[in-house]
């Protein structure tokens, strides 16, 4: 039995943060300051956690290496197949020719680009963000704002700012899985909690855009647009979070959200603009025609205006999307639910036997193997039944899911890394002595938790892994600090949707995407402005809920 120490550094707290941050740190400087790639910064990052496990905190090379696995196994099921059978689906409809058809569908529905960003990155880009994250939606959603008349740095500016709300359910709900996991917290406590924060953000980020989109004069003409797309999307957000299965969060409410607008354009349209966008938007970039260059895409939109989609073809566009809807409500019926249940298999990790400083055992050596009942499985079943209703002959279907398998290698690398990295963190003690220190921050500590959260998503690119790196340290300061645990946790992912967007990954998917590679600088100073507006306010909101202002939010 390995019993953690807090303090293993003569006892002085400070220094033994000190040294815990190091692999942090290191995984920070190389992704931040050297550029290193991700997947090598972050196995570079794992070997020191493992070090500073061994030589600081004494703990046997066995179980560190142990801890180590347990969390790449983690990244591999249910993070990566999750991932794998959402991207296979996308790629399907690709190869069918139905994302073009929903490509024309959403730019048929309203001639007004401030409406057709809206719908296409925040509701559609939701909807993505929901079935696969992981920079999907930023690249989807930039091309096909491209492809309706935006200029290509405008087009990625507003596909990276709407990829925020929805990106704490994303994935079929794996950042708040992984951290009521890493966290030992009920899973419907922390997606409820999270659901009484992000939906702030969605009321608000439709009314960003159409700054964006259109500066002051978007706002006056089409805020009825923005207002209706952002209060439908955080009242459906809220309810399935705290009522509903977490995994149909962004589902339902990216569904709903622009049902809603739908349901508004039968009876307002906005004020045509008195003049086309001609400030210049692409930092003297040209893009090559092959990546989607403005005149090639403005040649595009007029083009594919005049094709005429039948109505067959347009349901069937959808039909992947619907039947994720169907399976997943399916699985949450409580029969079915409890009859996948029993094909779950729980069990020790071999060679863990580890303990808190307070003696008692640490939940993260149990690994549940839920085969059948996971998230991805469900969208694996959906794949098939996709493939049947895009009419994708099999052979193609089985080249885009090897297609798949080789898109994701250097992603899927880092993602087992930077799990491995936090188990190992987690399981030796390390983040246990980061958050008694940050403790010492009392009742500011509410302040500042999201913007742990921030930071990690920011330099990681992914909810997920900023929640496998702070979730359990979150936990800990909410202890020594004596705030409740399940509002400092749900902060870190609340924080850390508001990375999302200043990420270099994120950034670089986002100007390859429009043809602007080599520009991330110009996009990333086009978007800091509305992170420096969102982090204040989700600090505040978290502030608040831990004082009695707001306390009755926590469940």
């Amino acid at each position: 039995m390995y019993t953690q120490v807090p303090a293993p550094l003569g006892g002085s707290l400070g220094w033994s943060a000190l040294v815990s941050a190091l692999p942090l740190l290191v995984l920070f400087v190389l992704l931040g300051v050297f550029r290193v790639r991700a997947w090598l910064a972050s196995v570079i990052a794992l070997v020191l956690s493992i070090v500073v496990a061994i030589a600081v905190y004494g703990m046997p090379a066995g179980p560190a290496f142990d801890s180590a696995l347990e969390g790449a196994a983690f990244g591999l099921f249910p993070a990566l197949w999750i991932v794998l059978n959402s991207l296979w689906i996308y790629q399907m409809t690709k190869v069918s020719g139905h994302f073009d058809v929903l490509r024309r569908t959403f730019a048929k529905i309203s001639d007004d680009q401030r409406v057709q960003g809206v719908i296409i990155a925040f509701s559609f880009g939701a909807l993505l963000e929901a079935l696969a994250g992981f920079g999907a939606p930023v690249a989807i959603c930039s091309v096909m704002l491209v492809a309706v008349g935006l200029k290509p740095l405008k087009a990625a500016t507003v596909a990276l700012i709407a990829n925020t709300a929805p990106v704490a359910y994303g994935a079929v709900a794996l950042p708040v899985i992984t951290l009521a996991k890493v966290t030992g917290l009920p899973l419907d406590d922390l997606a409820a909690m999270t659901g009484r924060q992000v939906p702030i953000l969605a009321l608000v980020v439709p009314l960003v855009l159409m700054v964006v989109l259109d500066g002051r004069r978007g706002l006056r003409q089409a805020w009825p647009a923005a207002l209706v797309c952002g209060v439908s999307f955080a009242v459906v957000q809220y309810l399935m979070a705290n009522f509903g299965p977490v995994q149909l969060t962004d589902i339902a409410a990216s569904l709903v959200s622009a049902a809603a607008v739908l349901v508004l354009l039968r009876f307002w349209r906005p004020k045509p603009a008195e003049a086309p966008d001609r400030a210049p938007d692409d930092g003297g970039a040209r893009p090559a025609p092959a990546s989607g260059g403005s005149g090639v895409a403005a040649a595009t939109a007029v083009r594919e205006r005049t094709v005429v989609d039948s109505r067959v073809e347009q349901v069937r566009s959808f039909a992947p999307y619907a039947t994720i809807i169907v399976l997943f409500s399916i699985a949450a019926i409580p029969v079915v639910a409890a009859a996948l249940a029993t094909t779950t298999k729980t069990f020790s990790w071999p060679g863990l036997h580890i303990a808190t400083s307070e003696g008692k055992p640490l939940s993260l050596v149990s690994f549940k193997f839920d085969w059948l009942a996971d998230s991805g499985t469900v969208l694996f079943i959906a794949g098939v039944v996709s493939a049947f209703l895009l009419k994708v002959p099999l052979g193609q279907a089985i080249r885009a899911y090897g297609q798949t398998i080789v898109q994701l290698r250097t992603a899927g690398l880092t993602v087992m890394a930077v799990l491995a990295l936090a188990y190992v963190m987690n399981m030796s003690g390390q983040t246990a002595t980061l958050g008694l220190f940050l403790a010492g921050a009392g009742g500011l500590f509410a302040l500042l938790s999201p913007l742990l959260g921030w930071f990690g998503t920011a330099v990681t690119g992914s909810d997920t892994s900023s929640n496998s790196l702070f979730g359990a340290l979150q936990v800990a300061a909410a202890h020594g600090a004596q705030l409740q645990p399940v509002l400092m946790a749900a902060a870190n992912s609340s924080g850390g949707v508001l990375g999302k967007m200043i990420s270099p990954q994120n950034l670089a998917i986002g100007a390859s995407a429009v043809g602007l590679a080599g520009k991330e600088g110009l996009l990333f100073r086009r978007v800091l402005a509305a992170s420096a507006v969102f982090v204040p306010l989700m600090c505040v909101l978290v502030y608040l809920q831990s004082t009695p202002v707001l306390s009755w939010m926590v469940p």
